[in-house]
C-alpha cells in the first residue's frame, strides 16, 4: 500500500476519533473538546477514549472500500508491468536494428573487397593481353566496377531505410507507452477520488448517528435509575444497551455504536 493509499484511509479514522471524543467529552465555550466528562451521580470521571478500530457498519460500504483499494493496488502494479513490457520491447528493437545495420555494413565491405578484387584481376588481364583481349578486359573490369558501385550504394540505401523504420518504430513505441500511462494515471486518480468520496459519505453518516442520540441523551441513560432507563430507551426506539457500576470499565465507543446499530435495525 503507498502513501496516497493510506493517507486515504487514515483521514476518515482520525476523523471518526474526533466525533467519538467531542461526543463523549462535549465542547467548551471556544468549541474545543473538553478533557474529562464527569458523571454527577457517582463523580466517575472519564479522562481518555480507547478507539480500537473505526469501520463502516454497513458490510456492503466495507467491501466497496475494500474493494477500491485492492482495485488500486491492482492498477499501479499492472502500470508497472506495462512499462516494463515497453521497455523490454523497446530495447529488443533497437538490438535488432544495431544488428541489421551491422550486416549491411560487412555486406557492403564484401561487395567493396569484392570489386578491388575484380579491378585487380582486370588489371592483371590488360598487362597479360594486348589488342582485343585487353579491351575487353578492361571492359570487364569497368563493369565489375559500375557493379560494385551500384551494390554499395544499394547496400547505403537498405541501411538508411532499416535506420528510418528502426526510429520509426521507436518513436510509436514511446506515444503508445505516453499514451497508455496517463490513460492509467487518470483511472487511478477516479478510483482515488471514489474511495475519498465513500469515505467521507460513511463518516457523514456515522456522525449524523451520533449526534442523533446526543451527549445530553447518553447521559441521562446512565445517570437515570433502571426504570426510567428502560422508558429512556424504548422511547428512543432502543431494544438492548449496557449497564455497569462505576468500577467497571466500559468501552464507550462499542457502546455507542452498538446503540447506533439498534437503533438502525428497528428503523
Amino acid at each position: 500500500m503507498n502513501g496516497l493509499e493510506l493517507g486515504c484511509l487514515v483521514s476518515p479514522v482520525l476523523n471518526s476519533a474526533r466525533i467519538i471524543r467531542s461526543s463523549v467529552f462535549g465542547l467548551d465555550e471556544n468549541k474545543k473538546i473538553r478533557n474529562k466528562f464527569t458523571f454527577p451521580a457517582n463523580k466517575l470521571n472519564i479522562t481518555s477514549v480507547d478507539i480500537q478500530s473505526v469501520e463502516p457498519v454497513d458490510q456492503r460500504t466495507r467491501d466497496a472500500l475494500q474493494k477500491s483499494v485492492q482495485l488500486a493496488i491492482e492498477i499501479t502494479t499492472n502500470s508497472q508491468e506495462a512499462a516494463a513490457r515497453h521497455e523490454a520491447e523497446r530495447l529488443e528493437q533497437e538490438a535488432k536494428g544495431r544488428l541489421e545495420r551491422q550486416k549491411i555494413s560487412d555486406e557492403a565491405e564484401a561487395e567493396r573487397a569484392r570489386k578491388e578484387l575484380l579491378e585487380l584481376q582486370a588489371q592483371s588481364a590488360a598487362v597479360e593481353s594486348t589488342g582485343q583481349a585487353k579491351a575487353e578486359a578492361q571492359s570487364r573490369a569497368e563493369a565489375a566496377r559500375i557493379q560494385g558501385e551500384a551494390a554499395v550504394q544499394q547496400a547505403k540505401l537498405k541501411a538508411e531505410a532499416t535506420k528510418i523504420e528502426a526510429e520509426s518504430d521507436r518513436e510509436r513505441m514511446t506515444k503508445d507507452r505516453e499514451a497508455e500511462l496517463a490513460y492509467t494515471a487518470e483511472e487511478n486518480a477516479l478510483e482515488i477520488s471514489r474511495a475519498k468520496e465513500m469515505a467521507a459519505i460513511e463518516t457523514e453518516k456515522f456522525s449524523n448517528m451520533v449526534n442523533a442520540i446526543g451527549a445530553e441523551t447518553i447521559q441521562a441513560i446512565a445517570t437515570a435509575g433502571p426504570d426510567m432507563q428502560v422508558k429512556l430507551l424504548q422511547s428512543l426506539g432502543l431494544k438492548s444497551t449496557l449497564i455497569t457500576d462505576g468500577s467497571t470499565p466500559v468501552n464507550l465507543f462499542s457502546t455507542a455504536q452498538g446503540l447506533i446499530g439498534a437503533m438502525g435495525t428497528s428503523q
